[in-house]
């Protein structure tokens, strides 16, 4: 058998009806285009579907597993060693009364026989440890703690998919999720085109999505009473669905949180199908989901969020022809039916026609046929029939196997259906010639039956699965990554403040204004009102934004945070918000720069008097200053002077002094040099405009002073350079003059003793005396540029002392820099801001205590 196959049972000769040593081999690759398991309880199916899910365990497939009845909580039990003290805990104590025998002997028992089939079907202990070791197993309990707990309530996060491009998906999934929320609180077999809760519901998903937004189910209740649009068609929203209206839906939805049996849907790890296939370090997982303790529509609106999470997944995935992961639901029966169209439908339907690109088995089993949409079942590739119920029910299942597969004789398909017993299929694969019959092999995980909620936390112990860390939600709309990954971060107001900044207060005591004291209590009184006070004409009003998540809430409020504490909502309270755009110019200095000054005043004297340099501003870029508050907030009360128009103008005047008296930015100047800057110029760029102004100066000054003596200089070099020229010429002369000498003396010699002719001795001594002259004229040329090098070294040590004296005079002005105040102009100050700030805090629920947080900070 190839490796990579599943290893599913053997073939069974249909003659005889006994199994043969062909082994059945399945390419993992054919559950990409689905497959469906069918039979009667007792059929086998169970087992064969745990037995597909084994063998993807060991081909490193993870799965997502849907398990309605608790079942699939038997592929925990691995026993590699068959030890009977494994098996006993998981057996049923009932055995013990049928049988009269001890839990021991049935424990040894089971062993044993688990054993023997393995052994029979050649699965050794090396095998049943690779199984154990293949993959993570986890039992998910979503409304429940039994199990790893599922935060569904509390996260209806956006989808990671571009709206633009995914718009008609996305749609789908609101649609499904909506009509799921909408079944949860009894509102079932609504039509989405005529129920206004539905069109709602739908139109408040998507505004938030449509965004990349995402929402959460208190936010949904608060946006239920106050739409976050004017509009729904062409009606006002109080027009299509009466104000009076709303509040009755949110009231109905509202109970979900409200309702302790429905705590648990609010805690635990959020559907992040990713982390539910795959361990951080890459090891595939299966995920268990066991819903066997949950209500009918509780168990549909769980599976309804899944699926549609398991598709929006599914889309974020590149293509591939192999099998990347499975998705299993062990009974169909109600999600997927002929006619009726539960919300679960639509995501199954779409994953049918479309998982294939993506590498994205399904795996569906029912004991019915007729359960199921032969339209969703034409989409299936591999189909595993074993034995049915009743006739209706094959009759069915030939008619769509016939539609389904052209060309298998009906009688054929007939006979070998009707000859089915237990642990034997008709497996039909498109990607084979024609329909097998097959034995199932024996199951590697102890098949111990369904298992109850109370038995959950030892299976998870038993595989040692834990939860991830739990993180609170948050009650307000967050962007998304990949979206702030691409948007450039918003400057803080401070980075354009030329110097630091003291840290904010709202008493007499500085205090950033990220850190807010201790959260309080909130009363009745205290809880603020929906609708928002009404400001005086010619006051303006801004909406700080929601910038804290919940856990910086409470470290700003320095408070831990206990792992109950749930938003409840969004309350605002009034300050007074300030701002102007500052322009100082001074043409002399080289100034032309622009300043921002803001203020954030949370605590105002009712006089109207404000120490502006005690709240400065230090929360995000004011340019993203909201105009629109939280859909559902409330607001606390206005107080004098924020609701007070002439204070309030008073106010303005006293900001715009105050910025007046209060901004400056620092120029340099170094007078002497005529050098100036502004503060965009550094200290080093600064001396070295100095140092330069001084060289040049200095420089001109050096050849003014010295021009005489270098006019010297250069006379003395053309004199010296003369003289040595023409003691070149007389050196030469004397010694010509010399050798003449020398001959005409050997002449007369030569002659007078008769050897040739005779010479004059006059002659000889009229060249001795021209060679004499000669030296003589060499001589005074050296004593004359001995001279000159004497005086032209005498110029050049005046001349560096001239120099020397202007230098260090220049060199000593470099440093003589002083610092100049510029000022603004009144008609320089533009107050861009001011008025009443809505300050968002979260209204937090931890226990039995309320109380506020701050939403809003430094970032």
């Amino acid at each position: 058998m190839a490796d990579s196959n599943f290893y599913l049972g053997r073939i069974v000769d249909a003659k005889t009806a006994k199994p043969t040593t062909v082994a059945v081999e399945y390419d993992p690759a054919d559950l990409t285009t689905h497959a469906v398991v069918t039979g009667m309880t007792g059929s086998g199916k169970t087992g064969l579907c745990v037995a597909l899910l084994e063998e993807a365990a060991l081909q490193n497939v993870p799965a997502i597993i849907i398990d309605p009845k608790g079942d699939l909580t038997n592929l925990l039990l691995h026993f590699p060693d068959l030890l009977p003290q494994d098996f006993q805990p998981w057996i049923d104590p009932e055995m013990q009364r049928r049988t009269g025998k001890t839990m021991e002997q049935i424990a040894d028992e089971a062993s044993s026989a688990w054993g023997a089939g393995l052994n029979e079907w050649g699965i050794g202990r090396e095998r049943l440890l690779a199984l154990q070791n293949a993959a993570k197993f986890a039992i998910y309990t979503p409304g429940s703690d039994a199990g790893i707990s599922v935060s569904v309530l509390s996260s209806l996060a956006a989808p990671d998919l571009e709206w633009a491009a995914n718009r008609e998906v996305l749609r789908e999934r609101i649609s499904s999720t909506v009509t799921a929320l909408l079944g949860l609180v009894g509102m079932n077999d609504i039509d989405p085109i005529r129920s206004r809760e539905h069109i709602l519901l739908s139109n408040i998903f998507e505004f938030h999505w449509s965004a990349g937004n995402d929402l959460d189910l208190t936010e949904l209740i608060l946006q239920t009473q106050t739409p976050p649009f004017p509009n729904l068609g062409a009606f006002p929203v109080d027009t299509f669905f009466p104000a009076k209206d709303r509040m009755e839906l949110a009231m109905i939805l509202n109970n979900i949180l409200a309702s302790p049996a429905f705590e648990t849907w609010r805690e635990g790890e959020t559907l992040d199908i990713q982390s539910m296939l795959f361990t951080p370090e890459g090891k595939p997982r299966h995920s268990i989901f066991y819903l066997a303790h949950l209500s009918d529509g509780e168990r549909m609106f769980f599976v309804t969020l899944l699926l549609s999470a398991v598709e929006t997944w599914m889309r974020t995935q590149k293509g591939s022809s192999s099998l990347r992961a499975l998705l299993y639901m062990d009974e169909i029966y109600g999600y997927l039916p002929p006619t009726a169209v539960p919300p679960s439908k639509g995501p199954l339907l779409r994953m049918l026609k479309q998982a294939r690109a993506f590498g994205l088995g399904l795996l569906l089993a029912t004991q019915n046929p007729v359960d199921m949409d032969y339209k969703a079942l034409s989409n299936t590739g591999t189909w595993f029939i074993g034995k049915l119920q009743t006739e209706r029910d094959k009759n069915r299942l030939l008619d769509g196997l016939e539609s389904a597969a052209g060309g298998i004789p009906r009688a054929e398909m007939d006979k070998l259906i009707s000859s089915l017993g237990k642990r034997v299929f008709v497996m039909h694969n498109v990607h084979e010639k024609m329909p097998v019959l097959i034995q199932t092999r024996w199951a590697m995980n102890f098949l111990a039956g369904p298992m109850t909620r109370a038995q959950i936390p030892s299976l998870n112990q038993l595989v040692n699965a834990v939860a991830a860390p739990r993180t609170a939600p948050l009650s307000v709309p967050a962007s998304k990554a990949g979206e702030v990954a691409d948007t450039p971060l918003r400057p803080s107001v401070e980075a354009f403040q030329p110097v630091s900044v003291a840290p904010i207060s709202q008493s007499s005591e500085p205090q950033s204004v990220g850190v807010q004291p201790a959260a309080r209590n909130l009363q009745p009184s205290t809880n603020g009102n929906l609708t928002k006070p009404t400001l005086p004409a010619g006051i303006r009003e801004y909406f700080l934004p929601q910038n804290f998540s919940l856990p910086e809430a409470f470290s700003s409020a320095q408070r831990s945070m206990p792992s109950q504490a749930m938003i409840q909502g969004v309350i605002y309270r009034s300050s007074l918000l300030a701002a102007a755009q500052v322009r100082l110019l001074d043409r002399k200095y080289g100034v032309d720069a622009e300043v921002t000054k803001a203020a954030l005043v949370n605590s105002l004297d009712r006089r109207g008097i404000v120490r502006w340099d005690e709240f400065p501003y230090a929360g995000p870029s004011l340019d993203k200053v909201e105009t629109t508050p939280t859909a559902g907030a409330r607001f606390g009360a206005i107080d004098v002077p924020l609701n007070d128009s002439k204070l309030m103008t008073a106010l303005q005047k006293d900001f715009t002094d105050w910025i007046f008296r209060n901004t400056s930015v620092m120029a340099r100047e170094n007078r002497a040099l005529k050098v100036s800057a502004g503060p965009d110029v550094t200290q080093a760029e600064f001396m070295k405009a100095c140092s330069d102004a001084a060289s040049d100066a200095r420089d001109a000054e050096v050849a003014k002073k010295a021009a005489a003596i270098d006019r010297k200089i250069k006379s003395l070099e053309d004199k010296l350079f003369r003289e040595e020229r023409e003691l070149q010429q007389d050196q030469a002369d004397l010694q010509n003059r010399n050798i003449e000498t020398g001959l005409s003396g050997a002449e007369a010699v030569a002659g007078l003793l008769g050897f040739g002719r005779k010479k004059s001795l006059s002659t000889s001594v009229s060249k001795f005396r021209m060679a004499q002259n000669a030296k003589e004229d060499v001589r005074e040329s050296e004593e004359s540029i001995t001279q000159y090098k004497k005086d032209l070294a005498a110029l050049e040590r005046e001349r560096e002392v001239i120099a020397a004296e202007i230098n260090e005079r220049w060199g000593s002005l470099v440093n003589e820099i002083s610092e100049v105040s510029i000022k603004p102009k009144k008609t320089d100050i533009y107050v861009n801001i001011f008025g009443v700030a809505w300050k968002p805090f979260y209204i937090v629920q931890a226990g039995d205590e309320t109380f506020e947080l701050p939403a809003f900070g430094a970032e």
